[in-house]
């Protein structure tokens, strides 16, 4: 009876392993060189499937098996913490041939990986990238450090065909984000103590002005406060997906 209980808990297990990695929100967007797939896995995990090449951004394992996931020709990593830099969910989509772009910290973290730095440009598997600073301004520790200090984190601009997409990392509304240019797709994070307020994510999309807007990384934050602040801004469409 007990290797019954044990069978049926296994497969039951098994099933909703695969529904949690397989029924994942997706947008598509067209470019001029083909579709752009965008995959929310949750929290700062984004996978960009283009030109049938994987673009992983922040795999965590904590959102999903990675080991039902395609393997990655690309993973984008923004900084060291824990719940961007996993391992676990790096050596589950990891394959001969993918390349690994992170800081300078995370590449000592794992021993491994291309390190881009603020300001740095880079054409990796055709896709120009462009890594771009992540920093805290106003949010700190009670050590008076940021929670992000400047220099050690890295948002990403990274051009598809002609769509130019922006994924912040862990940052606050900081005054670079008024040079981005032409930003299609922008993943500005939301989540106190350690990234924005509404107020303060509403400002951001202010200042990149995206077409389509995405609140990531949001935790306990009710998003639809964000949608309020923005709704009279023209140009930006604010799209909520499950991504606390």
């Amino acid at each position: 009876m007990d290797k019954i209980i044990l069978s049926l808990f296994l497969f039951t297990f098994a099933l909703t392993t695969t529904a949690v990695a397989h029924d994942l929100e997706k947008d598509t967007f067209k470019t001029s060189s083909g579709d752009l797939t965008i995959t929310f896995i949750g929290h700062g995990s984004i996978l960009f499937e283009f030109k049938g090449k994987n673009i992983y951004v922040d795999p965590f394992s904590r959102l999903s098996d990675y080991a039902l996931l395609p393997k990655a020709d690309l993973i984008l990593i923004t900084h060291e913490h824990r719940d961007h830099l996993d391992p676990a969910a790096i050596e589950k989509i990891r394959a001969a041939k993918t390349q690994i772009i992170l800081t300078e910290i995370g590449a000592k973290q794992l021993g491994s990986g291309t390190v881009m730095r603020n300001g740095d440009k880079k054409t990796v598997e055709g896709l120009e990238i462009e890594a771009v600073p992540a920093y805290n301004l106003v949010h700190k520790r009670e050590t008076g450090e940021p929670f992000h200090p400047r220099g050690n984190g890295n948002g990403y601009i990274i051009v598809f065909g002609d769509k130019r997409v922006y994924v912040a990392g862990d940052t606050e509304n900081i005054p670079e984000m008024k040079t981005f240019k032409n930003i299609d797709i922008a993943f500005l994070p939301m989540n106190l103590p350690y990234t924005m307020t509404p107020e303060m994510t509403a400002e951001a999309a202010k200042m990149v002005m995206p077409k389509v807007l995405y609140p990531y990384h949001y935790g306990e934050t009710d998003p639809a406060k964000l949608v309020e602040l923005l709704k009279d801004q023209k140009g930006i469409e604010v799209r909520i997906r499950k991504m606390p």
